[in-house]
């Protein structure tokens, strides 16, 4: 635990920039096979998740990333049956996906299961009962491994993955040839849900870096952002899609459409905080327009060295 004597958690940005956290307990700490991992409980946001010294979740605030992560695609396809889920090992993201009353089936495929154990035994708030659903089927095995032996097809992809750093297990699961993957195992309306890293305006690389390697695969590409307290700013993420552009949806087709699937308790996400989330800065789109790099297997992106 990177942390000093007044109990702050250093939270590692990236190679310039690191912000404090207030600490008043560390919880666990210790190593998986992957990664390191620590469980804190912070003074600001509750019970945090920390994965190679960067906060990955906080109970406090993590409604805002999972709605945002997860419900502006599952709103966007007509018809959501069969999801799949890259990561996620907190239990949110499934969470979120099973409070649509069209999903009949949800895998999730996350290689670290002490991370989930972790999650359950601290933070239980996060799963709240989905590790249990009976539509939910858990694995443990890496993502890219899993999809490319896998036969099935699936209507959203949600790609919920720590950043990309070297000698992290994310890396190869940002590249234009895991994409291709992707899109071989969507339907043919099929859309996926991207993490994509900081919005800031010192740290756009992630994010523009993957939006520009998604058009490389998909016909429909879009970004957006919110600011996320835990993060210390504004959060990226992009949805690339076959057919269907999340963007052109407006603030009543969104609250109709949540109304329609019964999703109940969301503190977040509705047809305002939509339009809103899709409305980027004029830097951000400045930024994404320039970006001409695409993450490739041998080629990865990675934000810095752990």
């Amino acid at each position: 635990m990177d942390t000093d004597p007044d109990k702050w958690l250093k939270d590692k940005i990236n190679e310039n920039f690191i912000q404090l956290h207030g600490i008043d307990e560390v919880m666990y700490e210790g190593r998986t096979k992957y990664q390191a991992v620590q469980i804190v409980r912070s003074r600001n946001l509750g019970v945090c998740l920390v994965l190679d010294n960067k906060i990955q979740s906080s109970e406090g605030d993590e409604f805002i990333y999972h709605e945002a992560m997860v419900q502006p695609a599952m709103i966007t396809h007509p018809k959501p049956e069969k999801v799949f889920i890259a990561g996620g090992g907190e239990g949110a993201t499934l969470r979120e996906v099973l409070r649509h009353k069209t999903v009949k089936k949800a895998v999730m495929a996350d290689v670290d299961d002490q991370v989930t154990a972790l999650c359950k035994k601290y933070l239980p708030g996060h799963g709240s009962g989905a590790f249990e659903d009976r539509r939910a089927s858990v694995h443990h095995a890496d993502a890219r491994k899993y999809l490319e032996q896998s036969g099935e097809k699936f209507d959203i992809m949600i790609l919920d993955l720590p950043d990309p750093i070297e000698e992290g297990p994310a890396s190869l699961l940002f590249t234009q040839e895991f994409y291709r993957t992707v899109y071989d195992k969507l339907t043919d309306d099929g859309l996926i849900s991207v993490q994509a890293g900081s919005a800031s305006l010192t740290e756009l690389l992630n994010l523009t870096a993957v939006y520009n390697t998604l058009k490389s695969v998909f016909p429909i590409v879009v970004a957006y952002a919110t600011h996320m307290p835990c993060f210390g700013g504004p959060w990226g993420f992009c949805i690339a899609s076959k057919q269907y552009n999340p963007a052109l949806l407006a603030p009543e087709e969104v609250d109709g459409l949540t109304k329609e699937r019964g999703l109940e308790g969301l503190k977040f996400y509705d047809g305002e905080t939509h339009r809103g989330m899709f409305a980027l800065p004029k830097y951000v789109r400045e930024a994404m327009a320039r970006q001409a790099r695409i993450i490739t297997d041998k080629n990865p992106l990675y934000l810095y060295k752990t």
